[in-house]
């Protein structure tokens, strides 16, 4: 398994960690400030989300509970945290998700992580690489994850021809 993100991985080197694990982040508290600022910043305010009194009385989950979205964009923090830069590349693009599933609700004050798990490694005809990963969001003293998904990235790599 890679450790945290220090230095940079070669693409050879990547490609051999295909079907592997390759990094857990750090817990993440989702506490209820994060939750009602999502909220706010894309004016999803359904109780289930912003009122513990009402959520706590009407929903299964004892009180509320986090964004699906808010938690798919934990992701970006949590790869900086934890994966490698690959050697070579000026960035990397959000390319996409495939097959996402919220599997189990997270509620306020929780903590969450990720595994990652690296799928595919493709290089384009442009010069760029296509790199999937498999990843669980998991969350802390449950069985069940908060989500699942394969998130494919784009590496643009430096191109070398060209002048500085």
């Amino acid at each position: 398994m890679l450790q945290k993100r220090k230095e940079p991985v070669t693409v050879d080197a990547m490609v051999r960690l295909v079907g592997r694990e390759v990094g857990v982040s750090p817990w993440r508290t989702v506490s209820q400030e994060m939750i009602d600022r999502f909220a706010d910043a894309t004016d999803d305010h359904q109780f289930i989300h912003v009122d513990p009194e009402r959520a706590r009385a009407e929903t299964p989950y004892g009180g509320t509970i986090a964004h699906g979205f808010l938690l798919l964009s934990l992701l970006s923090p949590m790869t900086y945290e934890t994966l490698p830069p690959l050697e070579g590349a000026g960035m990397a693009i959000n390319h996409g998700f495939d097959k996402i599933r919220f599997t189990s609700p997270v509620r306020s004050g929780a903590r969450v992580r990720t595994r990652f798990v690296l799928a595919e490694m493709n290089a384009r005809p442009s010069g760029m690489v296509q790199i999937g990963y498999d990843v669980t969001m998991e969350i802390e003293n449950s069985l069940k994850p908060a989500l699942t998904a394969r998130w494919q990235m784009i590496a643009v790599m430096d191109r070398k021809d060209e002048p500085a």
